[in-house]
């Protein structure tokens, strides 16, 4: 485990962040990457229980879930923490970033690969589920909140429930929510518009 590089990578995706010892003591989801690598070592090494306490226990000091079997990459990080499911088969990329309340769950009872896999420098909203075993590009950023059924390709920022690509939206480097377009309040007033246009027509007659 590299220590000061996830400390520093705290640094550079909070700009909460005061101090070292703040970082150390006060980051949960800090604490629980240093303790899922505990128990992902633990079960590698075919010391499956062992590693499920290891994991348990991380989430009942963190409030995050995270299982042992699960694959992160470097630099990861869980901005607050709280809520965040993360399962069996998941495989994460560098440079990731999740917010609170992310899953990241299963969508079959067959022992095969059922989670998502994130590439590298993907960001994850609030409160954003992610479900079955599916790729989600680099750099690819998931609006909070929304529910994403299928594949993202890279580069590409999503939202909504389900998931669609915000086309003009939010730029690469950052998830900006306050610039995605407003999808599903413009199909509504489509909608409206055409509601409308079919009024004025049965008046006319």
């Amino acid at each position: 485990m590299n220590f000061s590089e996830d400390i520093n990578t705290v640094f550079e995706k909070d700009p909460a962040a005061r101090g070292f010892w703040e970082v150390l003591l006060c980051y949960p989801g800090l604490h629980a990457v240093w303790l899922y690598r505990a128990a992902h070592w633990l079960w590698e090494r075919g010391f499956l229980l062992a590693a499920r306490l290891v994991s348990h226990l991380a989430r009942f000091f963190t409030g995050v879930e995270i299982h042992p079997g699960a694959r992160i990459g470097r630099r990861f990080f869980i901005d607050h923490g709280m809520g965040v499911v993360i399962g069996e088969t998941t495989e994460i990329g560098d440079d990731v970033l999740l917010y609170q309340g992310v899953v990241l769950g299963g969508t079959s009872l067959e022992h095969v690969k059922r989670h998502p896999t994130l590439g590298n420098g993907v960001v994850v909203g609030s409160g954003a589920t992610i479900l079955g075993a599916i790729k989600i590009g680099d750099r690819s950023r998931i609006g909070a909140g929304s529910v994403v059924l299928h594949e993202v390709p890279p580069d590409t920022t999503v939202f909504g429930v389900p998931a669609h690509s915000a086309l003009g939206g939010a730029g690469r480097e950052q998830l900006a929510h306050d610039k995605l377009p407003d999808f599903c309040g413009e199909q509504m007033r489509r909608v409206q518009r055409e509601l409308d246009e079919l009024k004025k027509e049965l008046l006319k007659k």
